[in-house]
Parts: structure tokens; C-alpha cells; sequence
């Protein structure tokens, strides 16, 4: 409700724009009366063009009737009886109008919110810039537009009324021309009266036509005057027109795609496509009223010609002022919802495309329909240089067609392809090293159609951004990293798809951050500490200053073409592993800041070395991708009084998928501090997984638990009935194998006090529980079950 409060007191253009979002399709009456169920419910969780939310939105379609309902029992008195009837009828009239519908009441409720939140925000910067506080840069540009379109306003108006002049001026004047051609003939009737008649008529009429032809010569030159002025008005007007729809569309429309384009990295959402729309509709309203004016002032030239360059000015603002109105709606066909980047051949995918200026200039009244094609990088090229006129394809794209439809509650005109799939690709030859996942297409999207009754014909098109196609799953980590690459370092206006060859490494390093922040859902990115780690490993250096990395570029080549030393991966498919493991096993921990991560195993040393034995932290895996170490310090098992730090085998999203990490940390009792001194259960213990239910008609569930067999301590023997864990029996290294069905002895290679493991050599955690899970029990086990 809070919103609903500020948005009444807004003032002036503000609340008329708030005013306006408000009509038949949802009455200002029903926000007002509502206002706190409306700002509690979840609207943003309804996904708009996935049909399966439709259920979701016929709820709040059904709750938001039966709260109107509700509301309207509750009013009482002469005033509340009106009321009654009011919100009861428009109870019936939101049920009728959405009842088939229900995602537009969603997608009508979630325009006016967010516009109410754009209005009170722009206010609000407003007031404080007004208060001395200097306004933020968006809030200052947004001004200079709305001064910008101000005056165009007026200039428009002012025209209209130079017109309206001009007009009421030739009428007259063909009038008296008129009158004057009357004269004339008077005069030529002359001949059949007397002389003396004839001659006194004759005096009186010359002088009236006289008169009447001064006023007519002096006339025709103001009229002349007039039209000249009117015409340079208008090219002054169009001058400023295309001032305002350089910024727009050059400026802030181009931005807006830009942003788009980095949300694709992660970045913030880009949002802002509702203002410009408004600003784009303001031009089409504007250049529109223009032309049409030009269009008269044509007219009243033809009506009256009149010696002079008017036929030739008027023709050039005529062809100028549609060259302008072309170039808005060409520009303002955009993609508001892109395609996947890295796209998967026979799965579904969906996009949306959006005519900005489409419900202004009433496009829907006839509603085009789009088509999605899928082209190569060249040609893509060759259709914006013009050499292509029609559109080859690179493959077959399934359900690419698609009718645009206009939304009334959002005056927004758009196409939603919800079930695309891309059946095959046709690639071209690749150059060099190049491979299939850097090879880039794009979805092309073209329609046709015509605004002003047929007067002019639009074909439109516009180019989503690369995509890269793969076949299967184990493509996508490289694909993903060509289309980070492009999207971080393409520039604006690039010949498709360009971009450089080596980028200074801070650039490389936003984006990583960028991507990174996105996938943890947080705002702990990486760290200095973190980026001088990766700089160490993409240039193989032992360099811990940011400051030697700072002039330093990086190569494609180096990111994601040739592998780091002594390794078979890549720089970006090492950072890539990390970022899936964190993502989707991980991220609370990282949040917590409990995983230090980006720490080599020297550092982890020189860091452990200097702390009480037990203390543990966790570092990303140097030799395998997507795993994580424990690293800790402790006694030499086999060296009294030596002390060394331990690096356990790596875990991956595998082991992970069996056991979480708090639960591995708290199966080892000999982790008791992580790094530097928190002891590890105030850490861990909120992730802990619950203990067993008791037994349940009479079985009893078994339990999985890591144990290191070095670091084990042995306990007594259990008494009878009690549960065993494996890290409550003695060390499989004396234990008999078959008993509970413990692990079979571990060789000292699993644990490795210099380096990294093996893994041709040794089995990890994980398969050693596949082989418990796959193991019978002992006989010995089973006799004591029955």
C-alpha cells in the first residue's frame, strides 16, 4: 500500500501519466480499494509467456474478484450503498474480461506497478535535486528528454496554429478571387446597356476591381510569406525531431540493448523498455501530427499555386519527415525477450519481439505477422550491407511463425514465439583453429506491414544476438564461453560479429566477476585476492600484485583455445567447472563465506602452517575441473612431533549428488576449526542433515558416512543394538573387511601431503560409496538381523 500512497501524491505530468495507466481494463478504483492485497501479491513469479502459469493467474484472477467482493459486503450508508453496487459491477466486469485471459490481468497489473514505481522514483529525484541534492545521472537525462519533448510540444502546436492561420487566410483570399472573377464578369456583361448606364457602371466596377486586385497582389505575397515561414518552421521543428530521436534511439535505445546484452553475462536486468517505449510513442504521436500538417500545407498549395519554391520545399520536408518516421519504426522493432545464445538443436526455445510504436500508429488494427529464421555470421553481414534481398536460411527452425498481438492494458504490440525448435543447422566451413562452438548465427526476425490506410509499407527486421549451436550437452561449456567473450567486448555498431582478438585483463576480469555474481545470487563477487589467483593461472605467473596485471592483455586463445600448462583444459573451462560445482551444490557456503576457494596449495600451507592442528579450509582443485579440496594441518601419523598440511582427494558435483559438504565436514572429527579460527559447527551445523528416524516396522535405515582411515579414532566396541557409523568402528586398516560392510583398506596414497591426487591411480569418496551401495551385506550382518 505504501506505493499506492506516494503514487497519489504525485503532481503535474506525473500524475497524469499515473492517471492514465488506469481505464476499462482496470479501474483506478480497484488499485485505490485494494491497494494492499494488490502490492502483496507475487506477481512477478508469474511467467507471462509460459502457458503453464496460466493456472497461477486464474488464482489471483479469482482472489483479486473475491477481495473486490468482499470489500464491496463490507460498505455501509447512503455513500456506501453507490459504492456497493460499483465495486460489485466491477467484480463481474475484471471476471468477464479476463476470466479466458488470465496472464493479461497478470501482465496488465505488472505494467502499472512498475510504472507507478518509475513515476514515484523519477518524483522523488526530482524533489531532492529541487531540495539541493544534486540528481543522479538517469533521473537528469530522463528530464532532458521530457524538456526536449515539451518542446517539440509547442513548437507542434504552434505550427497547428500557423496552419489553421494560412488556411483561414487562402479561404478568404479565393473568396475575394472569387469575388474579383464575379466583377469581371459584370464588366463583360456591360455591352447590352446604354451608354450613359453602361458608363456609370463601368466607373463603379473598375474601381471595386480595382480594389479588389491590390488587395489581392498584396494577398498572394503575404500568403506567399506565410507558407514560406510555416515551411522553415516545420524544417526547424523536423531538425528538432531528429534531435530527440538521435538520443532515443541512438543513445538510449542503443543502451538498453547493450544492457540487455551484458544481462546475458549476468548482469542486471536491463530493464527500461516500458519508458522507451513511451518516449518512442511520443515521437511516432509527434512526427505523425507533422506530416500531416505538411501533408495540408500540400493540399492548400495545390488548392491555390501561387508562384514559388513552396512545391519543391514542401516535397523535401514531405520525403524528409518520412525518411524520420521510417527510420523510428525500423529502429523501434526490437527483441525484448532474446533467444538462448547457446542453443541446443531439437529442444525448445522461446523469444519475443516487440514493435514499440506498433500501438500508436495503430498497426494492431491489422496485425502483421513475424518470422524467425535462423542465418550464418555471413549472412548476417550481407544483409546489413543490403546485398541480400531475401532471407537465407542456415537451418530449419519448427513454429517460426507467429502474429503479432496487441495488449491493451500495456499498449504494447508484440509477438511471443513460446515453442521454437531448431530442427538442423547448415554450418560453413570453419577458418583455422576455429571450432563448431565458436562458430556464431544469429535468429533473424522480419515482418511486413503498413500504417496511414496503406500509405506506407513497412518491412522490418532485426538480428538477436550470436548464438552458438551445439548438438550436445558437452558442447555447451565452450559455446557458453564464445558467447561470454562476445557479449562483454563487442562494440556497438560492429560488422556481425566482431570482436577483438585480446582484451586488457581488468576487462576480462568484470565480466568473470559479473558472471560469477549472477550464478551465486549474491553480491560476494571475486575478490582482488581472487582475480590475482586467476591472473596467476591464466599467464602462469607467481606474481601477487594486481598492480603487474593490471597493462596486461589476454587472448581468446589464452581464455578458451589452448590449454594451461601441464593441463588438457582450458583457462575458462577450469573458472567455468568452479562456477557450476558453486552453483548448484555450493552457493550458500560461498555466500557465507565459508570457501576461500581461489587459494593455490602453496598458499593454503603457508596459511595452515601457522594454526592449531584440526584447523581446515577449502580451496578449488588445481588439477581437475569443477572439484574442491579440503586442505588441513595436523600431526605426522608416522612422525611424532612433525607437523604437515593434508590435502584431501577433490570433490566434485558427483560426490556432492551423494553426500553434501557440511555433512563430509562433519563425518571428519578431526576438522575442528575452519580457517582462520570458527569453529567449524558454527559454520556448518545449520546445514547438517537431520539424524535418522528411528526404526520403522522393524528395518533399520542405513546411513552414509565418509571416513579418512588415517585420521580415524578408534572407538570402543558398540553395545548391542546400537547403531554403527562407519567412523565409529576402528580404522579399516584393522578392521576385518567384512564386517558391516567397512570399506576395504585404503592405501596411503589417498592422502597426499605434497600434492594433488592421482585420479588414475586411486578411487574418490564417491566410488567407494557406489561400491558399499552395490556390496552385499556380510553374513555376518544378516545373521544378526534375523
Amino acid at each position: 500500500m505504501a506505493m499506492w500512497i506516494q503514487a497519489q501524491q504525485l503532481q503535474g505530468d506525473a500524475l497524469h501519466q499515473m492517471q492514465a495507466l488506469y481505464g476499462q481494463h482496470f479501474p483506478i478504483e480497484v488499485r485505490h480499494y485494494l491497494a494492499q492485497w494488490i502490492e502483496s501479491q507475487l506477481w512477478d513469479s508469474v511467467e507471462l509467456d509460459n502457458p503453464a502459469e496460466e493456472t497461477k493467474a486464474k488464482r489471483l484472477l479469482d482472489n483479486l474478484v473475491a477481495e473486490l467482493q468482499k470489500k464491496a459486503q463490507v460498505q455501509g450508508g447512503e455513500d456506501g450503498f453507490l459504492l456497493k453496487i460499483k465495486l460489485g459491477h466491477y467484480a463481474s466486469q475484471l471476471k468477464s474480461t479476463y476470466d479466458r485471459c488470465p496472464l493479461e490481468l497478470v501482465r496488465c497489473i505488472k505494467h502499472i506497478l512498475q510504472s507507478e514505481q518509475r513515476l514515484v522514483q523519477e518524483a522523488t529525484n526530482a524533489s531532492s535535486g529541487s531540495g539541493g541534492q544534486a540528481m543522479d545521472t538517469l533521473s537528469q537525462r530522463h528530464q532532458q528528454i521530457n524538456q526536449a519533448f515539451e518542446e517539440l510540444r509547442l513548437a507542434t502546436q504552434e505550427t497547428e496554429n500557423e496552419l489553421r492561420k494560412l488556411q483561414q487566410s487562402q479561404e478568404y483570399f479565393i473568396i475575394q478571387y472569387q469575388e474579383n472573377m464575379r466583377i469581371q464578369a459584370q464588366l463583360s456583361s456591360l455591352s447590352s446597356l446604354p451608354p450613359t448606364e453602361r458608363t456609370q457602371r463601368e466607373t463603379t466596377l473598375q474601381s471595386k476591381r480595382a480594389t479588389v486586385e491590390a488587395w489581392l497582389a498584396r494577398e498572394a505575397s503575404t500568403l506567399q510569406k506565410y507558407r514560406l515561414d510555416l515551411a522553415e518552421q516545420h524544417q526547424k521543428t523536423l531538425g528538432l525531431l531528429r534531435k530527440q530521436q538521435t538520443v532515443i534511439l541512438d543513445e538510449e535505445l542503443i543502451q538498453w540493448k547493450r544492457r540487455q546484452q551484458l544481462a546475458g553475462n549476468g548482469g542486471p536486468n536491463e530493464g527500461g523498455l516500458d519508458v522507451l517505449q513511451s518516449w518512442c510513442e511520443k515521437l511516432a504521436d509527434l512526427i505523425w501530427q507533422n506530416r500531416q500538417q505538411i501533408r495540408r500545407c500540400e493540399h492548400l498549395t495545390q488548392q491555390l499555386p501561387l508562384p514559388g519554391p513552396m512545391v519543391e520545399l514542401l516535397s523535401k520536408l514531405n520525403a524528409d519527415i518520412t525518411d524520420i518516421i521510417s527510420a523510428l519504426v525500423t529502429s523501434t522493432f526490437i527483441i525484448e525477450k532474446q533467444p538462448p545464445q547457446v542453443l541446443k538443436t531439437q529442444t525448445k526455445f522461446a523469444a519475443t519481439v516487440r514493435l514499440l510504436v506498433g500501438g500508436k500508429l495503430n498497426v494492431h488494427m491489422n496485425p502483421p505477422q513475424v518470422k524467425a529464421v535462423i542465418v550464418s555470421e555471413q549472412q548476417a553481414k550481407a544483409l546489413l550491407k543490403n546485398e541480400s534481398t531475401h532471407s537465407e536460411s542456415s537451418g530449419e527452425i519448427l513454429n517460426n511463425n507467429c502474429v503479432m498481438e496487441y495488449h491493451q492494458a500495456t499498449g504494447t504490440l508484440s509477438a511471443h514465439f513460446r515453442n521454437m525448435s531448431l530442427k538442423r543447422i547448415k554450418r560453413s566451413d570453419r577458418r583455422g583453429a576455429e571450432s563448431v562452438t565458436e562458430e556464431k548465427f544469429t535468429v533473424l526476425f522480419e515482418s511486413q506491414f503498413s500504417i496511414g490506410g496503406n500509405e506506407l509499407v513497412f518491412h522490418v527486421k532485426t538480428l538477436s544476438l550470436p548464438v552458438v549451436v551445439i548438438v550436445h550437452g558437452s558442447q555447451d561449456n565452450n559455446a557458453t564461453a564464445t558467447v561470454l567473450w562476445d557479449n562483454a567486448f563487442a562494440e556497438p555498431g560492429r560488422v556481425p560479429f566482431i570482436v577483438p582478438e585480446k582484451v586488457l585483463w581488468p576487462q576480462l576480469c568484470e565480466a568473470l566477476d559479473m558472471k560469477y555474481k549472477a550464478e551465486m545470487h549474491s553480491g560476494r563477487g571475486l575478490s582482488d585476492d581472487n582475480l590475482v589467483f586467476l591472473a596467476q593461472k591464466a599467464f602462469s605467473s607467481s606474481s601477487n600484485n594486481s598492480e603487474d596485471y593490471r597493462n596486461m592483455t589476454i587472448s581468446w586463445a589464452q581464455f578458451n583455445r589452448e590449454s594451461l600448462p601441464g593441463r588438457n583444459f582450458t583457462f575458462w573451462q577450469w573458472f567455468d567447472g568452479v562456477v557450476e560445482l558453486m552453483k548448484k551444490h555450493l552457493k550458500p557456503h560461498w555466500n557465507d563465506g565459508a570457501i576461500l576457494g581461489f587459494v593455490n596449495k602453496q598458499q593454503a600451507q603457508d596459511m595452515l602452517m601457522s594454526k592449531p592442528n584440526g584447523t581446515f579450509l577449502l580451496r578449488f582443485s588445481d588439477s581437475e575441473i569443477g572439484g574442491i579440496t579440503i586442505a588441513w594441518v595436523a600431526e605426522n601419523p608416522n612422525k611424532s612431533g612433525e607437523r604437515l598440511v593434508w590435502n584431501l582427494l577433490p570433490y566434485t558435483t558427483k560426490d556432492f549428488s551423494i553426500r553434501s559438504l557440511a555433512d563430509r565436514i562433519s563425518d571428519l572429527n578431526h576438522l575442528l576449526y575452519l580457517y582462520p579460527d570458527r569453529p567449524k559447527d558454527e559454520v556448518f551445523a545449520k546445514y547438517y542433515t537431520p539424524p535418522l528416524s528411528k526404526a520403522v516396522d522393524g528395518y533399520v535405515k542405513p546411513q552414509i558416512k565418509q571416513v579418512v582411515p588415517e585420521f580415524t579414532t578408534p572407538n570402543p566396541e558398540p553395545s548391542a543394538g546400537a547403531t554403527v557409523f562407519m567412523d565409529q568402528t576402528a580404522s579399516p586398516s584393522v578392521t576385518h573387511p567384512n564386517n558391516f560392510g567397512v570399506y576395504p583398506p585404503m592405501a596411503d596414497g589417498m592422502l597426499d601431503p605434497d600434492g594433488d591426487f592421482d585420479l588414475e591411480d586411486t578411487m574418490d569418496v564417491a566410488r567407494h560409496v557406489e561400491e558399499l551401495l552395490r556390496r552385499p551385506m556380510a553374513n555376518q550382518w544378516n545373521s544378526q538381523q534375523s
